[in-house]
């Protein structure tokens, strides 16, 4: 029976750390109650993130079938990570609209969009419209956007 006609009995959503994930809380129990292997998981996933910089919330998805065997997906880091990171903050502003808390250009928000691409989910979507999301999700985290562009001078 190939893998693509398998119905998996549970799908298990996690955001596990690049790097660290182990047999403790959150995924030990979210595996082990499915009776999933979960140093095998644990290995793959820190194998496959070792790239990553250390503590880059990751968010998977795993397909757990009938037999115990599973399936896991990767997905990018969360745009509100990725903007605070670019923006240097470690949290977002408590009142977004009224105090900002940083400042990104439109350089870090293209690079972001082009990051976020990749995800499966967001493919179907032109470079625009993701980079007006994550203008979006900036400005709603307290975080204003700037042109990064030199402004010329028009002499005198």
């Amino acid at each position: 029976m190939s893998t693509r006609s398998r119905v998996p009995i549970a799908i298990v959503r996690l955001v596990v750390q690049a790097g660290g994930a182990k047999p403790s809380p959150p995924v030990g129990p979210a595996l082990g109650q499915h009776g999933v292997n979960i140093m095998s998981f644990c290995k793959d996933f820190n194998a496959k993130t070792s790239e990553l910089v250390s503590e880059t919330p990751t968010p998977v998805k795993i397909s757990i079938y009938q037999d115990k065997t599973f399936e896991w997906t990767m997905q990018t880091p969360p745009t509100s990570w990725l903007i605070a990171r670019c923006a240097g903050v470690t949290s977002a502003s408590s009142r977004a609209g009224h105090e900002a808390c940083g400042t990104i250009n439109l350089k870090h928000c293209y690079e972001i969009a082009r990051v976020k691409s990749r995800d499966d989910s967001l493919g179907h979507l032109d470079m625009e419209s993701l980079v007006r999301s994550v203008v979006g999700t900036a400005r709603s985290m307290g975080i204003g956007v700037v042109d990064g562009r030199a402004k010329a001078s028009s002499g005198v």
